[in-house]
């Protein structure tokens, strides 16, 4: 079996026939499917099922499928890891984003990683874990930042974290209860639905259940931050989001941040990879940058913290007081 085979195999799976594969390749379709028999031949199972409209994988099919994007993933690294380590700044890193990773880290990160690797093509997603597993695993994404789901992540993934997060309550502007000082005030209002899982209740539900509050109504479920926004800027319905969106431009011009009494933990952001195999230099780059991008995040979170100020019935020192009556030097 050769590599020419698998890559022949994987364009038919992701277009759906020999003479799409053929044409996204430039190869001949005889060629193509000369490589389709041959692995067939070799595994002895059919891979794909012969429909009138095309080819869809078989349950043996699909299983080959993911240990060949592997390796010819594999395959792609080992080429730039030689070509950077002679000094070369080419390749392709793929990474996944959350939106809090996005608005914390990519514009630090970015910024240091194309003065390094100029001419490296970055390819960025946006979404959770539980949607970018599948590439993590089969090599097609370098690694992952943001944060975890509920459950246990698996022991084929390394998992460091960055930083703790917090969330924050979101509403449109001139909302009729963004006076509420705490979450009990809000017990009555619907919400959009926010999760690292697919359960719409998976972070409000506990919350809620946390303060002894009734469980909330989840009104619309989204599945990406925009979503979010959106729906409740034009709506009546609250949402919780990372700290992030509150320096967001977008934010900022739609909704109203709800200042309540009770902290609202997070997730906390954290880098995922694959445990046993080595990034390409590139990659591990841009993997430092991120936490790179962290460290000046907390750096400049400490340095604007304002100073507790004295109360107002504080009592000044005499010596000050005697200075205040002098008036000044």
């Amino acid at each position: 079996m050769k590599l020419n085979h698998l890559r022949h195999l994987i364009a038919v799976a992701q277009h759906g026939s020999i003479r799409s594969a053929a044409r996204q390749l430039g190869s001949a379709q005889p060629a193509i499917t000369r490589s389709i028999h041959e692995i067939e031949r070799e595994l002895g199972i059919a891979v794909f099922e012969r429909k009138a409209k095309g080819m869809t994988l078989t349950p043996a099919g699909e299983i080959f499928l993911r240990r060949a994007i592997t390796i010819k993933e594999e395959l792609r690294r080992a080429q730039e890891e030689i070509a950077q380590f002679i000094g070369k700044t080419t390749g392709r890193v793929a990474i996944g984003l959350s939106t809090a990773s996005h608005i914390a880290l990519l514009p630090y990160a970015l910024k240091m990683f194309k003065a390094r690797y100029p001419d490296v093509l970055l390819d960025i997603s946006e979404g959770l874990l539980p949607t970018m597993e599948h590439s993590l695993q089969n090599g097609s994404l370098d690694f992952y930042v943001g944060p975890l789901a509920e459950s246990p992540t698996s022991n084929e993934f390394s998992v460091e974290k960055l930083f703790e997060n917090v969330r924050l309550i979101f509403g449109r502007k001139n909302h009729p209860l963004v006076n509420a000082h705490r979450l009990a005030e809000l017990a009555d209002a619907g919400w959009i639905g926010t999760s690292v899982t697919v359960a719409s209740d998976a972070e409000l539900g506990p919350l809620f259940a946390k303060f002894d509050l009734p469980p909330p109504r989840i009104e619309i479920q989204a599945h990406f931050a925009l979503t979010m926004i959106m729906a409740a800027a034009s709506s009546d319905l609250l949402t919780m989001l990372p700290q992030q969106w509150r320096h967001s431009p977008l934010t900022n011009a739609l909704l109203d941040v709800f200042e309540i009494a009770e902290s609202l933990p997070a997730a906390p952001i954290c880098i995922v990879r694959r445990a046993h195999l080595p990034l390409t230099p590139a990659a591990e780059y841009f993997c430092d940058m991120m936490r790179r991008a962290a460290n000046h995040r907390d750096r400049v979170a400490a340095s604007t913290v304002k100073p507790r100020l004295p109360r107002a019935n504080a009592r000044i020192p005499k010596a000050s007081s005697r200075r205040a009556r002098r008036g000044p030097a």
